[in-house]
């Protein structure tokens, strides 16, 4: 994708609403959803310390009878979360207070269940229901992946087998059993990844993934499947693809 265009896109990002009206113009829900995720993430970091430093504030306007949701609009910070610093500020463990997420009639008041469930529903990042949504994406990436190297034939170890045989530190989604070529390159592991690879995304996963996995094993392929910046420079040893990799294919050495 264009800088231009992601940019927009990613500028106009801000509710539920932008991700139903972006849906219109033709993109991916899955796209919107992944790139709204990572533009709250990166939001909540910046805004943690302060909203946390605000915590009495925060729980004495609700108690003053300020909502939930009103709240967090003010402060422009997720509804979970906002329910979750006034739960915490109050006295509540964080496992009680997610006991109550999924279950609000646990609450004596039906006023605060009632706020509470408004939350969960407005929340597509931070609620249970987004989380399952998220490691779905996940699922799905990786369903793409193994659908795409077992219809080449390729032999290969995932993660969870790479961990079962003993290995320890950072494996990759896929790790080949024999080094492969692919678009003139060799590569010996695929990652596999739900998120959109935009500038900030492509430099943390190549410090704390990307990078260790060249040193490690050599050289291998990112797949972001929800797309990708068009012109990210790639440290050596590393290729990044999108869903169009499923019209590749790789050859043996």
């Amino acid at each position: 994708m264009e800088y231009g265009e992601y940019s927009r896109i990613y500028g106009e990002l801000n509710s539920k609403d932008d991700i139903e009206r972006l849906e219109e113009e033709g993109y991916d829900a899955r796209f919107l959803e992944t790139l709204y995720t990572q533009k709250v993430n990166r939001t909540v970091k910046k805004k943690f310390h302060t909203v946390r430093k605000k915590s009495k504030e925060i729980l004495r306007d609700w108690t003053g009878g300020e909502s939930i949701c009103s709240i967090a609009d003010r402060l422009g910070y997720p509804p979970m979360l906002t329910a979750m610093t006034i739960f915490l500020e109050d006295g509540c463990s964080k496992k009680v207070f997610w006991e109550y997420v999924r279950d609000p009639s646990l609450l004596d008041s039906p006023e605060t269940a009632a706020e509470l469930r408004e939350a969960t529903e407005k929340d597509i990042v931070y609620s249970p229901q987004a989380d399952q949504r998220q490691k779905e994406r996940g699922k799905w990436g990786e369903g793409l992946l193994w659908e795409w190297l077992d219809g080449q034939g390729v032999s290969y170890k995932t993660e969870e087998e790479e961990r079962a045989a003993g290995a320890a530190g950072k494996t990759p989604d896929c790790l080949l059993d024999s080094p492969m070529e692919f678009e003139g390159r060799e590569i010996r592991w695929i990652e596999s990844k739900a998120s959109f690879g935009d500038a900030v995304e492509f430099r943390y996963n190549c410090k704390n993934q990307l990078i260790p996995y060249t040193e490690l094993f050599g050289p291998g392929v990112v797949v972001y499947w929800t797309g990708h910046l068009d012109g990210l420079e790639a440290p050596d040893g590393i290729t990044v693809e999108d869903i169009g990799i499923m019209d590749k294919k790789l050859s043996r050495i």
